[in-house]
């Protein structure tokens, strides 16, 4: 998947698209003017108009984008979350339906439209609000990438970079990156969660991203990940434990080692799997004051290392089932969640994506 020690091709040539060299061409950044002068930090950054779709990349030839770098306000003085109100989309080899759809903060493991720190080996979140992706994202003949804005307002100050390497010749079984959002607010009691469907031909699972906003009281996370493999049809042919145990943790995230204090969340992020985001206030622009919310709980799972191969056909659910003392519940929750995986395209067109107000934070 990565290569850490790359080697060394005879006509790959790396390239960088910016605010500065927003076509990636040889010899062709840094030329806009500040107060500074010419080719002194002219152009750093874009304005996105609300409303509209902005090109941040248009590629043509066959290799990989190897790094994507935003950062962006997660909030502006208008009602909204700026997080889930822009829509990044990818499109590879000039398809007209996009590969990658996916509400910018949602698939940086930043859910609830509020950030997160995360320190993972494929995506990582720093100080502050610096999103990374390092997933490889080949390409035979062009790729594409855009933002949408849906917030109400235009979004001054965003910044990005798309590095990437031309030149290079893909085998005919290289698979294509794709990422896709959902979300159902609130679940139906007893019936499981659909993290990703409709998935048609030869490919391989590489990541799970689940925020869940816990809408009923006592422990949410005892439900079950499922992979339905090549025609599985009632039963999966893999079934996990719990969903902190998905997520590589255990008994609720939860620190047990005294009888005589409260347990507390203890929040982790590592390289291929985590519970970054724990949050019980919104402390955001919109709330003036700090005030109480339902819990809000984001935990990765990267399957780099064991990624889920299937050939036909691929599903994969969760379930909510809650515990209290020694009893199990069905339970109703706010869940979303973001879907990653490499196939042979083509791929099946993506459901309709949900509207603005489909997709706000509870």
């Amino acid at each position: 998947m990565y290569e850490f020690a790359p080697l060394i091709r005879p006509g790959v040539v790396s390239r960088s698209i910016t605010a500065e060299n927003p076509t990636g061409s040889k010899g062709a950044g840094g030329q806009a003017t500040s107060q500074l002068g010419a080719g002194r930090k002219g152009r750093p950054c874009l304005t996105l108009p609300a409303g509209e779709t902005t090109e941040l990349a248009q590629i043509e030839g066959s290799g990989r984008i190897t790094h994507l770098w935003f950062t962006l306000p997660d909030h502006t003085d208008a009602v909204g979350f700026v997080l889930r109100d822009l829509v990044l989309r990818a499109y590879w080899d000039g398809e007209d339906t996009p590969s990658v759809e996916v509400p910018i903060g949602d698939f940086f493991c930043c859910g609830a439209g509020t950030r997160a720190l995360v320190t993972s080996a494929p995506i990582t979140v720093a100080p502050t609000g610096g999103m990374n992706c390092y997933f490889p994202m080949p390409f035979g003949t062009s790729a594409r990438i855009t933002i949408t804005n849906e917030h109400p307002v235009e979004i001054g100050g965003f910044f990005f970079q798309i590095d990437y390497q031309l030149g290079e010749s893909l085998p005919a079984d290289t698979g294509r990156f794709h990422a896709q959002w959902r979300r159902q607010n609130a679940t139906q009691p007893g019936i499981d969660y659909t993290i990703l469907d409709g998935v048609r031909g030869r490919g391989a699972y590489v990541g799970t991203f689940l925020s869940i906003t816990a809408l009923e009281r006592y422990w949410w996370g005892e439900g079950e990940v499922k992979f339905y493999i090549d025609g599985d049809d009632e039963h999966p042919t893999i079934c996990g434990t719990g969903t902190e145990d998905y997520a590589g943790g255990a008994w609720a995230f939860q620190d047990q080692l005294s009888s005589t204090v409260e347990p507390h969340v203890l929040t982790f992020s590592a390289p291929f799997s985590g519970y970054p985001q724990y949050a019980t206030r919104d402390t955001s622009k919109q709330a003036v004051y700090a005030t109480a919310m339902a819990p809000v709980h984001g935990m990765y799972r990267w399957h780099l290392p064991d990624p889920i191969h299937f050939e036909h056909d691929l599903r994969v659910t969760i379930q909510q089932i809650g515990q209290v003392g020694p009893d199990l519940f069905e339970r109703s929750d706010d869940v979303s969640s973001v879907a990653y995986w490499y196939q042979i395209e083509p791929h099946a067109p993506f459901p309709p994506f949900p509207s603005r107000n489909e997709r706000r934070p509870r």
